[in-house]
């Protein structure tokens, strides 16, 4: 799935605390975002796209946290799409796609709901090299 983000018509971002609190802050506002932009929560893809942004902001919050005191949640949206990122200051940059098949992690989680629904995922590297962001994008 190639999308163009930049291009989604809706878009919210939160900056968070990198605090296990954050995880229940992302979800709720992805809740109240979704919402708003007519996408009802028992659409099929809200589930696993809140799952997922549950797993990548606690990626964020454990790993990532001693370098990164904040992390950012970019969620965006189109007719046909939905996109979640989470974003902080630490330089590491997950294999995303040798998590597949592991079977352990939140990772894995996250490539195998994400592969599951024809999604897609990548790892966006900040310019300076001294962070990441890591996009979901999922078909609605």
């Amino acid at each position: 799935m190639t999308v163009r983000l930049e291009t989604l018509p809706h878009r919210h971002v939160l900056t968070l605390p990198a605090v296990p609190a954050a995880v229940r802050m992302a979800r709720e506002t992805a809740e109240l975002a979704l919402v708003e932009w007519g996408i009802g929560l028992r659409h099929p893809a809200v589930d696993p796209a809140l799952l997922i942004l549950g797993e990548l902001v606690t990626n964020s919050v454990r790993h990532a946290a001693d370098r990164s005191p904040q992390l950012t949640v970019i969620y965006a949206a189109g007719r046909d799409c939905l996109a979640v990122a989470v974003h902080d200051r630490h330089p590491c940059r997950p294999p995303l796609y040798d998590a597949i098949g592991s079977g352990s992690g939140g990772l894995a989680t996250v490539m195998e709901v994400t592969m599951g629904l024809g999604g897609s995922a990548v790892v966006r590297p900040d310019a300076d090299g001294l962070g990441k962001s890591v996009w979901i994008t999922l078909p609605l």
